[in-house]
């Protein structure tokens, strides 16, 4: 199972930007889609952005579209979220997964191993 570390979490002003790390460790010959998703304090975890392995395909929740982007390189096995544009309700501890098997990479129960969350604050 691939371990995963998150970071470059921190508190930012609105129309602000921070860009997540994801760095992966262990089996990196499977073929895995990545994913990020974020859980606001009191609230249900959900579904930020997302990348297939095969063809690089993205996918991104409709209130971060145009705003976030998600990114990998290999050859520092890391998985990037670049935030721009923050605004107050981006406001959540964001957690990056992989996920080994075909399955739907914006459902959270599809995923195999987590990161322990980096705590995003956006300031107004």
């Amino acid at each position: 199972q691939v371990q995963l570390v998150e970071s470059g979490g921190g508190l930012v002003q609105v129309g602000g930007s921070l860009r997540l790390s994801c760095a992966y460790s262990g089996p990196t010959s499977s073929t895995y889609d990545w994913g990020w998703f974020r859980q606001a304090q009191g609230k249900d975890r959900e579904f930020v952005a997302a990348m297939r392995w095969v063809g690089g395909f993205t996918y991104y929740a409709d209130v971060v579209k145009g705003r976030f982007t998600i990114s990998r390189d290999s050859a520092k096995n890391t998985v990037y979220l670049q935030m721009n544009s923050l605004k107050p309700e981006d406001t959540a501890v964001y957690y990056c997964g992989a996920l080994s098997a075909d399955g739907d990479p914006k459902r959270e129960y599809e995923y195999d191993s987590w990161g322990q969350g980096t705590q995003v604050t956006v300031s107004s």
